[in-house]
């Protein structure tokens, strides 16, 4: 069973109690962008010009020495995105999850890398809210306002494209929420950093939200 607090463990845990053809931006700006989305002199565990609660900046934490270095493990129910590094210890950083039934807990592999992606909608998103997604049909270029901002980590299951991604937003206030359409969103700066350190063919395992004690793969 797969549980969040079986696989991953905080050092606080340890101490303490508890478009017509698509929309492609000219690689030419990525740097200026990440300029723009980066603030100036960042430090990943003070810089908070977003008011996250500080809890949701990036840390450094004890991980379960059995879990598999390069692989992400997302809790969902503490909003919290942990990149497992070599000696057992693990990059934490804070997310927004699916809202409402989107979230779609798993076993996934990261199968495809993008910086500053292109966005298309899903049919099922167009469908499900015409009013907020059919104008984007033909897709929106990458750039500081595309809804998967900075980076995109793609999630498959075998050579299936979920549809699902670990990406940045435009959006850092939905951090610590239930707001997205079914991917985990990350701060764009946050994201940036980690994207440099997750190589393509690594493991993606999204636990349940709420009431679940099992992943289903």
């Amino acid at each position: 069973m797969l549980t969040r607090r079986h696989f991953i463990m905080t050092s606080a845990a340890l101490f303490s109690a508890p478009l017509a053809g698509p929309a492609f931006a000219s690689p030419d700006r990525w740097d200026d962008w990440d300029a723009e989305v980066t603030p100036a002199n960042f430090d990943p565990s003070t810089s908070n010009p977003w008011g996250l609660h500080p809890r949701f900046l990036p840390q450094r934490v004890e991980a379960n020495p059995r879990l598999t270095p390069g692989d992400i493990h997302v809790d969902a129910v503490a909003r919290y995105l942990y990149h497992i590094e070599e000696g057992g210890t693990a990059m934490r950083y804070g997310v927004a999850i699916g809202r409402g039934g989107l979230y779609e807990p798993g076993t996934y592999t990261i199968r495809r890398k993008a910086r500053w992606p292109q966005w298309t909608p899903t049919a099922n998103m167009i469908e499900r809210e015409p009013e907020n997604y059919a104008e984007f049909a033909d897709g929106v270029p990458g750039g500081p306002t595309n809804p998967l901002g900075a980076r995109a980590l793609y999630l498959y299951v075998g050579n299936r494209d979920t549809y699902l991604r670990i990406h940045g937003t435009p959006q850092p206030w939905s951090i610590g929420r239930r707001a997205s359409s079914g991917c985990v969103r990350m701060v764009m700066a946050h994201i940036i950093e980690l994207y440099e350190n997750v190589e393509t063919g690594v493991t993606a395992v999204l636990y349940p939200a709420e009431g679940g004690v099992s992943a289903v793969s």
